[in-house]
């Protein structure tokens, strides 16, 4: 059958074991959920084992399911890369090539920097690898007190820059961001994101982000499954950070988050209500709290928030709606430095009407998501898209 609804969900970095071309990525023995299983105390996440995650992937504390309700596979990464665009635009058909620069062992270049310097009139301090709220207590006071500029960078590809809201003002830290998007359109300097990071406050122990961040994101380098569902007059409704990652391209309605928990209660309340069409909902904290800050306890307890918000989620969803949980990439939190894993992800898929349930094989693309969609709604996939749809396989 065919289906109305299509709520697809992505848990950021939910990797589940390296993916065969690892070691080119420096990943070999990654494991993101493999390693969080064996780290935690209790892993109580019995939805998604009822979907049948425990079954795709062996877990010492959660066993596979008798008879899961869902079909489950893993997911190779086709293109170049192991970033959040890379992975959500592959799943919508784009095969990305040459990979995202990073910055995160050197900081930015020189003539960057000085160039970022000259048109913005300030001088820019911090530019390294760094959390926003440490780099903000070591160098929020300076940037405010002697009117500087801080710019740094993450295990992603980005180039971040903070303003205090009351001394420099909303506006001039937008102007700001749209000057370092323009410089990175260069291909050496070429990032995936420029982000505004307004903060208030005036001294350390009080800086506090706002939720005024603004991403500035590259388009996507082709037409997209979000783009021709959008022309075919569907909706398409995202949630958390999915517009800035398509930078607005293919989506007709946009909920900003404030958490994962938030994301799960939006995206609730959006099944409570008629359309045609997807709700495709990105939730970072997976990835931004505890993958990179090396935290496989607080990654744990995060899965488990989802598993119960999920619970909540699922009765909601009606005989001719399709639910699909997927991740983007890999962060294992045990793993050495702070960046992304090159991982298999693991794609759950369920719906009220399925009469059959189990394991498929395994995609070469995370390219079938979107294929799967498209066929779904009776559209035809994009000139030089990735991936089969799986449609025929379900029910």
């Amino acid at each position: 059958m065919n289906y109305h609804r299509v709520f697809l969900i992505v848990l950021d970095s939910m990797g589940m074991g390296d993916a065969p071309d690892a070691e080119r990525f420096g990943d070999a023995g990654a494991d993101t959920l493999g390693h969080i299983d064996a780290s935690v105390e209790h892993f109580n996440i019995p939805n998604l084992a009822k979907l049948g995650l425990g079954n795709l992937k062996p877990l010492t504390k959660v066993p596979p399911a008798k008879a899961p309700m869902g079909y489950y596979l893993p997911l190779r990464e086709f293109s170049n890369g192991k970033d959040t665009m890379t992975g959500h635009w592959e799943m919508m058909g784009i095969h990305t090539v040459s990979p995202f620069i990073t910055f995160t062992d050197t900081g930015f270049p020189p003539e960057l920097i000085a160039e970022l310097e000259r048109r913005t009139g300030r001088k820019i301090i911090g530019n390294k690898a760094a959390s926003g709220t440490e780099i903000l207590e070591e160098l929020g006071e300076q940037e405010i007190g002697e009117g500087k500029l801080i710019v740094y960078t993450s295990a992603d590809s980005v180039l971040q820059i903070c303003g205090n809201e009351e001394t420099m003002g909303l506006e001039t830290l937008y102007k700001y961001c749209e000057i370092a998007r323009e410089l990175t359109m260069k291909p050496e300097w070429r990032v995936g994101r420029v982000i505004a990071r307004p903060y208030v406050g005036k001294k350390r122990g009080e800086f506090k982000r706002t939720a005024n961040r603004h991403d500035y994101a590259l388009a996507p380098t082709g037409t997209t499954v979000l783009d021709v569902m959008k022309e075919a007059g569907l909706s398409v409704i995202s949630v958390g950070k999915i517009r800035d990652i398509f930078a607005g391209a293919g989506i007709t309605e946009a909920h900003h988050s404030d958490s994962s928990v938030h994301g799960m209660e939006q995206t609730a309340a959006i099944a409570d209500h008629d359309f045609e069409g997807l709700c495709f909902v990105n939730l970072v904290d997976f990835d931004a709290l505890w993958g990179h800050r090396r935290d496989p306890i607080g990654y744990g307890a995060e899965i488990e928030r989802f598993d119960e918000k999920l619970g909540e989620l699922m009765p909601k969803l009606r005989p001719d709606d399709l639910l699909m949980l997927t991740a983007d990439h890999g962060n294992d939190p045990t793993y050495k430095g702070t960046d992304h894993t090159r991982e298999k992800v693991p794609l759950l898929i369920w719906s009220p009407s399925f009469r059959k349930a189990g394991a498929l094989p395994e995609a070469e693309s995370f390219g079938v998501i979107g294929a799967t969609i498209a066929e779904n709604f009776g559209l035809k996939m994009p000139e030089g898209a990735i991936g089969e749809s799986i449609l025929g396989k379900l029910g």
